[in-house]
């Protein structure tokens, strides 16, 4: 699956970072504070990327502000994360410190195309 590039990269980490919150918190369990400072942005931000990923059908938010995947941001948030942690792991195995890694990896993740990335993971994996 080809990344989505209409939701941009920020959409894309909003996507990666409520899917690693789940991870901790629990499906379903996730509002925007948690977002705001997880990421370091102000709550305001972090309402108008929900609002705007939650029109694009990424996500959902009920009536107590709880804030839920959909297959689709599911789909993307999975795809990025995915990314995030083999680039971070082989940076890694390079001699790149951890922290460095994934903040590289990070960067790295959105731009890469899937032909390299899969050509990347194929030879890492042998």
């Amino acid at each position: 699956m080809e990344i989505d590039k209409d939701i941009h990269e920020s959409g894309e980490d909003y996507l990666e970072r409520i899917l690693m919150l789940e991870e901790t918190k629990g499906t379903g369990k996730v509002h925007a504070i948690d977002i705001a400072n997880s990421l370091g942005y102000s709550k305001p931000s972090i309402s108008k990327a929900i609002k705007k990923l939650s029109s694009l059908g990424y996500l959902e938010v009920n009536r107590r502000e709880e804030i839920t995947l959909t297959e689709t941001g599911l789909e993307v948030a999975s795809k990025t994360y995915e990314r995030h942690r083999f680039l971070g792991n082989w940076l890694v195995s390079l001699g790149v410190s951890p922290e460095q890694a994934f903040k590289d990896a990070c960067k790295i993740e959105h731009d890469l195309s899937e032909e390299t990335y899969n050509a990347l993971k194929e030879h890492f994996d042998k």
